[in-house]
């Protein structure tokens, strides 16, 4: 695995040993940085859940977000090693906390950006949502991207848009936008 774009191009990343992780491909990681894009990351703020290497908060603060906290209970040494390599620690917060944890780590914060990729189907799409919407994590124009498996089913708030899907295979990514509010 490597980083893509920004200051930590073409560095290469470590994965964890063992069956249980399923890092975000390359291309896929490409994909949704390429829909970010427009939006710009230039000065924001990302919350990357169930991090496993770290790479899309590291992405992020590659191409030029001020901040990210990356959450995942087994690999944060290994995410702080990725970071360092990639000379973004100075930026990154690491939480080793499980999702049912968080909320007492990062109270009283909001983010532009909200990556969550856990595994599939186990219904921690559906955890991540209520996460996110019962602590009011995600600022006002903020985007809530979700990677999951094609057949999960899952509910949004009202208050949030659907933007964009992305399949690759079995692997769908869903961009939530929370519209600013108007005056």
């Amino acid at each position: 695995m490597r980083i893509i774009g920004g200051t930590a191009k073409g560095h290469t990343i470590k994965s964890p040993k063992g069956i249980d992780t399923r890092p975000t491909l390359d291309r896929v990681r490409e994909s949704i940085f390429n829909v970010l894009a427009h939006r710009g990351l230039g000065g924001s703020s990302v919350l990357d859940l169930f991090s496993g290497t770290g790479a899309i908060a590291i992405e992020a603060l590659s191409r030029g977000a001020a901040s990210a906290t990356a959450v995942d209970f087994r690999t944060g040494k290994l995410i702080l090693e990725n970071a360092m390599h990639c000379r973004v620690e100075s930026k990154l917060t690491i939480l080793s906390k499980k999702l049912s944890q968080v909320q007492y780590f990062i109270e009283n914060q909001q983010f532009d950006y909200i990556f969550s990729d856990p595994p599939y189907q186990k219904g921690f799409i559906q955890d991540t949502i209520n996460l996110v919407e019962n602590h009011n994590l995600l600022s006002q124009g903020g985007i809530v991207i979700l990677e999951h498996h094609k057949d999960e089913v899952f509910t949004t708030p009202n208050t949030w848009e659907c933007i964009k899907e992305q399949k690759f295979g079995y692997t769908m990514v869903s961009y939530f936008v929370k519209p600013s509010e108007r005056s």
